[in-house]
């Protein structure tokens, strides 16, 4: 058993991610479940993780750090996670996309298209991890190639799409390999004339606080955080700062922040495949009030009626698929943030 027969086993019962633990056969993740194949019963895991490894990866490992790099095996590119557990070797590989979906094959609410041609500011794409967010955003990033002349620049870890010029020219860096950090690529990134930056991870203080600047700066900056929700969002942002600092972020997010992208994955109706359930926040005057004075609370009622601009909350956006017998009402249960409101707008 090698590992380009675990892949296609992976690729053949569309798996979402090959999990390699110690003591345990190959498992998957399908449909957002974990399941066993049989066929992979007798398969030395640290053996076949230690064929993706070079002599100074493994060396990494062995004094305990964790690995994050992608592979291709075939025609099938991996995003691969190694890391040390109760002393012994694990790794968990996410499948990716060959070919870069687009906005309505992933069926992604229309506004996701307007938001991406944004001339400037900041866009932030949240949800929980295996959610889709780095899909969505190189779906976003694919319609900005096609549709502008201009320059991107990515940061990544590790670059999961790759992305070939169109109409405009693509620069993906990657962190541990062209870069040592996202915020040293930050740094240099306005000197090399960017039109829109990727940020694929805005995991600190240091990468946020340079992701508002660039956005201040003109740029059109694309982020994510691992957030529920925009209310949720903004306040993470916000409370990564120091007190002395949080009323100048605070005003610098209601300047430069654009729209909050949240999105989660949920199981159709006849359990076949996962489709993307989206809430969507747009920027209007009346939230930009709101997070300068601090009224974060207040946002989601804003976008309960800001449907005609675009908006919509988690909920509405269950309660749709619902409606069209697309999702069953007990998974939507599972998936709403507030019950009470997601039952009276099924009425």
């Amino acid at each position: 058993m090698v590992l380009a027969d675990i892949v296609n086993l992976a690729i053949a019962n569309r798996c979402s991610d090959i999990h390699l633990m110690s003591d345990l056969p190959p498992t998957f993740r399908k449909n957002g479940e974990i399941v066993i194949l049989k066929e992979l019963m007798n398969a030395n895991n640290k053996q076949i993780i230690y064929s993706m490894l070079s002599a100074e990866q493994i060396t990494k490992i062995e004094r305990g750090e964790d690995l994050d790099f992608a592979l291709t095996i075939g025609n099938q590119r991996l995003r691969v996670n190694v890391f040390r557990q109760q002393g012994k070797i694990s790794s968990v590989m996410r499948l990716l996309s060959g070919r870069i979906p687009t906005m309505d094959e992933l069926g992604v609410p229309e506004v996701l298209k307007a938001i991406s041609m944004f001339p400037r500011g900041l866009v932030l794409v949240t949800g929980p991890t295996g959610s889709g967010k780095s899909t969505t955003l190189a779906s976003m990033i694919n319609y900005i190639n096609m549709k502008k002349h201009c320059h991107i620049l990515t940061v990544e870890d590790p670059v999961e799409y790759i992305h070939k010029p169109k109409n405009s020219i693509i620069s993906q860096r990657e962190v541990g390999q062209d870069v040592g950090s996202f915020s040293l690529a930050l740094r240099s990134a306005l000197r090399q004339d960017p039109d829109v930056i990727l940020v694929g991870e805005m995991r600190d203080f240091e990468t946020i606080s340079l992701a508002v600047t660039a956005a201040e700066t003109g740029h059109l900056v694309l982020g994510t955080l691992h957030t529920m929700g925009a209310a949720n969002t903004i306040d993470r942002i916000i409370d990564v700062f120091p007190a002395g600092q949080q009323n100048q972020i605070r005003a610098q997010l209601a300047s430069c922040l654009r729209a909050v992208v949240t999105q989660q994955l949920v199981v159709r109706q006849d359990k076949s495949t996962r489709l993307g359930v989206f809430e969507i926040m747009l920027v209007t005057d009346a939230i930009q009030s709101m997070i300068r004075d601090n009224k974060i609370h207040m946002i989601t009622s804003t976008m309960q009626t800001g449907a005609k601009v675009g908006m919509q909350t988690m909920d509405s956006a269950l309660a749709e698929l619902v409606k069209r017998e697309e999702i069953d009402r007990e998974t939507a249960m599972s998936a709403c943030v507030d019950k009470d409101n997601f039952k009276r707008l099924l009425v």
